[in-house]
Formats: structure tokens, C-alpha cells, sequence
């Protein structure tokens, strides 16, 4: 009975943390996807895209944890499977939209210092929520929970990264260190969906 008023408990605080990321992500997005259309910013477009993949992955989240404890096996394979896909998706979109800004086909990104403030906020709210989902994770043996809190890390990362082509751009005027910057976090990205995948097998 302990053991079940335990694992209650690391549920539901897992849940909040999900939840807290679902509601910072609806505000990163729509303030990242604004800004990356004012400056034409592949980085910031990458940002604010990675931002709704991290809401459809805290959906998948809110769902498992939500599942009933007989089918808690069925829906933690489900959850990881479908977190690691996540990954993957926006890996080509970034391998695609970076590519065809650097050749040419779209507008050179401008400064964006909106951009720059939500990145900033991003990496400070995403390394807080890793911290505590992944000492969650694994107390509860999550591994679905695990492969959510690590895209969190890889929001982190990204936002030093989208930050740092930013900047160049701000301070420098090199434009192509916005969709470079994006490129960069391809092998992250690809990384973390393979261990997703390779996790779920027994």
C-alpha cells in the first residue's frame, strides 16, 4: 500500500512537470514562430517548431501517465516509441530548411533580440524541469519519462545554440550562423531519437 501511495505520488509530480512544460512550450512557440517570421530566422523557426514537437511529446507523457497501472507496460513502449519519432521529424525539418536558407531559396535571418530573451528564458526553465523529471524517471523506472526529460537537455543545448547564431548575427552580422547554428543540432537530435528506440527493447 506505501509502495502504491509512492508511486501515486511520483506520478503526479511528474505530471506537473509535464504540465509545466506543455504551458511554458505553447508560450515559446508562438513567440518563437513570431519572431522567426519577423526575422526570417531558420534557428528561431527550428526553436519554435522544437517547441510543438515538445508539446505533442508532453502529450504523449500526460497520456501514459494517465493510463491505468494493468496497462502501464503496453503505454511506457507506446510513449517511447512515439517520443523517439519526435525527434526524427524535426531533424529533417531542420536538415531541409537550413540547407535551402544557406543556398539561397529563402531570406537572409535578421537580428532578433525577442528571439534572444525567450531563448534565454527557455534554457534557464529547461534545465530545472531535466533536473527533476530525470531524478522522477528514475524512481519510477520511466523510461519514456527519461527520453522526455533529455529532450528537454536537447532544448537546453539548443537554445545555447539558436542563442550563439543569434548573436553572431547581432553582433557580427553573419547571417549563416542561424540555419548553421539549426544544422548543428541535427546529430543531437538524431542521437536521442536512436536511444529512445534503442531504450524501449527489453
Amino acid at each position: 500500500m506505501w509502495l502504491t501511495f509512492t508511486l501515486e505520488s511520483l506520478r503526479r509530480k511528474a505530471l506537473i512537470l509535464v504540465w509545466i512544460g506543455e504551458l511554458w512550450n505553447i508560450f515559446e512557440a508562438a513567440v518563437a514562430l513570431w519572431s522567426a517570421w519577423i526575422a526570417s530566422s531558420v534557428a528561431l523557426l527550428a526553436f519554435g517548431l522544437d517547441s510543438l514537437i515538445e508539446l505533442f511529446a508532453g502529450g504523449v507523457l500526460i497520456w501514459r501517465f494517465q493510463r491505468e497501472a494493468s496497462d502501464e507496460s503496453s503505454a511506457e513502449k507506446k510513449a517511447l516509441r512515439l517520443v523517439g519519432v519526435t525527434f526524427f521529424m524535426l531533424s529533417v525539418f531542420i536538415i531541409f530548411q537550413s540547407t535551402t536558407t544557406l543556398l539561397g531559396y529563402f531570406s537572409q535571418p535578421q537580428e532578433s533580440f525577442t528571439g534572444v530573451f525567450v531563448t534565454i528564458s527557455s534554457a534557464v526553465l529547461m534545465t530545472i524541469l531535466f533536473v527533476f523529471k530525470k531524478n522522477i524517471a528514475s524512481q519510477l523506472g520511466s523510461r519514456a519519462l527519461r527520453a522526455e526529460a533529455y529532450e528537454s537537455l536537447v532544448c537546453d543545448i539548443q537554445d545555447l545554440i539558436v542563442l550563439a547564431g543569434l548573436g553572431l548575427n547581432i553582433v557580427l552580422g553573419w547571417w549563416w550562423a542561424d540555419p548553421l547554428m539549426a544544422l548543428a543540432l541535427v546529430p543531437l537530435l538524431i542521437k536521442e531519437g536512436i536511444e529512445a528506440f534503442r531504450d524501449e527493447e527489453p
